[in-house]
């Protein structure tokens, strides 16, 4: 391979692994703001978040799989970028923390709205044991009318 093409596909490399940097730390930013808007429950923010979170995870992919390719045609290359790659991954296990958390924030909520529906609909909430006319014990998971005027 020419010196010329080896400069070239190092300064590419060089460019990716810093576009990597860059869409994982805009990646952090909007987990971030993803978790803020589910503090806030502001539907419109969590969305804008949710949308920002899938294209920049399309794009990380995308930019690996250059990155990948360039190691392939360049493998002596890998040395130079190790640092900045090591911050990339730092960043992206963050990144995994972070949605980690932000998941489980949400698991929390809509076991919450779960729970709120079924004691709406007379389905659920809190069962309570209790003795039925014949004097076994039952569930009561409705109300039930007791009397009539």
């Amino acid at each position: 391979m020419g010196k010329l093409l080896h400069h070239e596909l190092e300064a590419a490399l060089d460019a990716v692994v810093e576009d990597l940097h860059r869409a994982a730390t805009e990646l952090s930013a909007t987990l971030v703001a993803e978790r803020e808007a589910l503090v806030a429950a502001d539907a419109a923010a969590l969305d804008r978040a949710g949308s920002q979170k899938q294209a920049l995870m399309q794009r990380l992919e995308e930019l690996d799989a250059e990155r990948v390719q360039m190691l392939k045609l360049e493998p002596t290359a890998a040395a130079r970028t190790e640092p900045r790659w090591r911050e990339v991954l730092g960043l992206l296990r963050g990144c995994h923390e972070m949605n980690q958390r932000n998941g489980s924030l949400v698991s929390q909520r809509l076991a919450q709205v779960r729970e709120a529906l079924a004691v709406l609909s007379g389905q659920g909430g809190e069962a309570r044991s209790v003795y039925g006319p014949g004097g076994e014990v039952r569930t009561a998971l409705r109300s039930h009318h007791l009397a009539s005027a």
